[in-house]
């Protein structure tokens, strides 16, 4: 199934602002992706994937309330085209991130372009 938008629409999701802020520099610096929303929870990142159907979710594991695992196992329900990637500077919680829906698993400190192109163009859907 085609995207129909020209781009990447992407939604972040993480508890501290300033890894929302650097992936919003990263996203904006990156030809063909382009910032949807943010989320600061998972309860919120589900809200805003409905409305916005994002075509890629970049999401912190280790949140307050529902984590990144439960949000993704629900996001991935409710909104199976959407790829979602899991980040954490915790390297230790990527096994917890199996079989939740989740297209990968991605350090935060390796989040940068050059993953994101990556990332999109091994689990993504095609343009």
């Amino acid at each position: 199934m085609a995207r129909a938008r020209p781009f990447v629409g992407v939604v972040t999701v993480d508890d501290q602002a300033s890894f929302r802020r650097v992936a919003r520099e990263v996203i904006d610096a990156t030809a063909g992706f382009e910032l949807l929303g943010e989320a600061e929870s998972g309860e919120e990142a589900l809200v805003l994937a409905g409305e916005l159907a994002p075509d890629l979710v970049v999401m912190d594991v280790c949140m307050p309330g529902m984590d990144g695992v439960e949000t993704a196992r629900r996001l991935s329900a409710a909104n199976p085209a959407a790829t979602i990637v899991l980040v954490s500077a915790d390297e230790m919680v990527e096994t917890a991130c199996d079989s939740c829906g989740a297209a990968a698993f991605l350090p935060k400190q390796a989040f940068g372009q050059v993953a994101l192109r990556r990332l999109w163009e091994v689990h993504g859907l095609p343009p």
